[in-house]
C-alpha cells in the first residue's frame, strides 16, 4: 500500500496472521497524534468478554469482522456474526460475550477529551511493576504498564495521575 501523509493502512488478515492463536485484546489501534478518531481491532477469545459497563462519553461504532458472540445493550441481546454493524450510544450499558470461535471486532469512536495532551516528564522515573493495573470500573487489565486510562471503558486508572 502506498504511504499517504497521516494515513494508517493495514489489512485485517495481516494483523490476525501476526498475532498468536491465544492472543486476545487489541491487535491494532490508531496511533497518529493529529487525528479525530480512535479505532481498535480487538480479539475476544472464545467464551470471554467484559462485564457490563456504561460508556458515558462517546458513541461507539461496532463492526464484527470474524467469529460470533452476543452483545447485550441496555438489557437487549443481539447475536453477533461477521458483518454485524451497530451504533452503541453513549450512556448505554453494554457487554460482549465471544462465542466458541471467538470474536474479532472493530470499534470506532471520536477521541475522548483530554487524550490529545502529551505526557509530561515525571519528576522521578516510574517504578517498574510486574502486575498490570486493573480498571476499577470495568475490571479490564491495562494494556500498557504506564497506562493512565482504561483501554476498555476510558476511565482514569486508580493511582495514576490524569493527564
Amino acid at each position: 500500500m502506498e504511504a499517504v501523509r497521516g494515513a494508517e493502512l493495514v489489512t485485517v488478515a495481516s494483523l490476525v496472521e501476526a498475532a498468536t492463536q491465544a492472543q486476545g485484546g487489541a491487535l491494532w489501534r490508531l496511533k497518529g497524534i493529529d487525528r479525530q478518531l480512535d479505532a481498535n481491532l480487538v480479539r475476544h477469545l472464545p467464551g470471554t468478554g467484559g462485564a457490563a459497563h456504561t460508556e458515558d462519553e462517546v458513541d461507539v461504532m461496532l463492526v464484527v469482522v470474524a467469529g460470533t458472540g452476543t452483545l447485550t445493550l441496555d438489557g437487549a441481546r443481539s447475536e453477533l456474526s461477521p458483518g454485524f454493524l451497530g451504533l452503541l450510544p453513549r450512556g448505554t450499558s453494554r457487554a460482549l460475550l465471544a462465542g466458541p470461535e471467538g470474536l474479532l471486532v472493530l470499534t470506532v469512536h471520536r477521541r475522548r477529551r483530554g487524550m490529545r495532551i502529551g505526557r509530561t516528564t515525571p519528576a522521578a522515573a516510574p517504578q517498574p511493576c510486574a502486575v498490570h493495573l486493573v480498571c476499577d470500573r470495568c475490571h479490564k487489565h491495562a494494556i500498557e504498564a504506564d497506562a493512565r486510562y482504561c483501554s476498555g471503558c476510558g476511565a482514569a486508572l486508580a493511582g495514576r495521575p490524569a493527564v
